[in-house]
């Protein structure tokens, strides 16, 4: 009996065998297809992963003493952040945020270290005394469909 499952098994590989060749003949696979698909997913994760980022204002001549401020806007098209970063008095800056989606979790990023923010009224929040530098922030949010989604911003500069 074992010799009939064998038999059997032989006669399926052979079977496929010809039906593959078959399709390599009928309809070939693109050759760029595996390039493509690379490609395809690269993009879909930059999507994912990076905002896009919109200087709305610059003001980099002082109001009081030497202080200076900016104002940022990211979006992904779905969810659009908007940060003003301003000097404090002691050399550090402060992030005043808001966001327009139902946010879970945020995070400002720089470095090694981390700041979490508790979402306020009207999506506000704020990070105080945070030191000058390249920083990212981090946003866990509730779509329209329920699901959690994360949104990161590019690098800026605080």
């Amino acid at each position: 009996m074992e010799n009939d499952h064998t038999a059997d098994f032989a006669a399926d590989a052979a079977l496929f065998a010809r039906m593959r060749r078959l399709w390599e003949d009928v309809d070939p696979v693109p050759a760029d297809l595996v390039d493509r698909m690379v490609a395809a997913v690269a993009v879909e994760d930059l999507s994912r992963e990076y905002a896009l980022l919109t200087l709305v204002e610059g003001s980099f001549a002082a109001v009081r003493g030497e202080s200076d401020t900016a104002t940022l806007q990211f979006s992904d098209g779905t969810t659009t952040v908007l940060l003003h970063v301003s000097a404090t008095e002691d050399a550090g800056r402060r992030v005043d945020g808001w966001v327009d989606a139902a946010v879970l979790a945020i995070r400002l990023v720089q470095g090694g270290r981390e700041w979490s923010a508790d979402p306020g009224e009207h999506g506000r929040f704020a990070f105080d005394e945070v030191p000058r530098g390249v920083a990212r922030l981090r946003l866990v949010i509730r779509g329209a469909d329920g699901e959690l989604h994360d949104f990161q911003t590019p690098q800026f500069e605080v």
